[in-house]
């Protein structure tokens, strides 16, 4: 897991305070901002939908199907709309072939040898 780009535990660990006890620790605001624009997601618009979170707070959420049961699963990108596809084909026998996407599925392509 990333860390974020400020560590507010490290910073109470390693405060010095007349009771020597690390508190209390000042936070700043640019600290703050820091560790806020790190964890905000950048994606597409379309992929984020607004919710509420914790507490009632607003919200944004990743907009990704569910995994459908069984089998191998790829996510796709079909028409601007993410769904799950089974997975790679079997390689076709014989011959050269490349993995491409046909209409939003993959599919192998026959091909000439380099």
């Amino acid at each position: 897991m990333a860390s974020l780009p400020v560590d507010f535990e490290a910073k109470a660990r390693d405060a010095k305070s007349a009771s020597g006890g690390g508190y209390p620790v000042q936070l700043s605001a640019a600290d703050l901002m820091k560790n806020f624009v790190y964890a905000t997601l950048d994606a597409d618009a379309s992929l984020i939908e607004e919710t509420t979170g914790q507490g009632g707070h607003k919200a944004r959420k990743l907009k990704i199907p569910a995994v459908p049961g069984g089998g191998t699963k790829n996510l796709t990108a079909s028409n601007g709309a993410l769904d799950w596809t089974d997975g790679i084909p079997a390689v076709p026998g014989g011959g050269t072939h490349v993995l491409g996407a046909v209409d939003g599925a993959l599919t192998w392509i026959a091909t000439e040898e380099c």
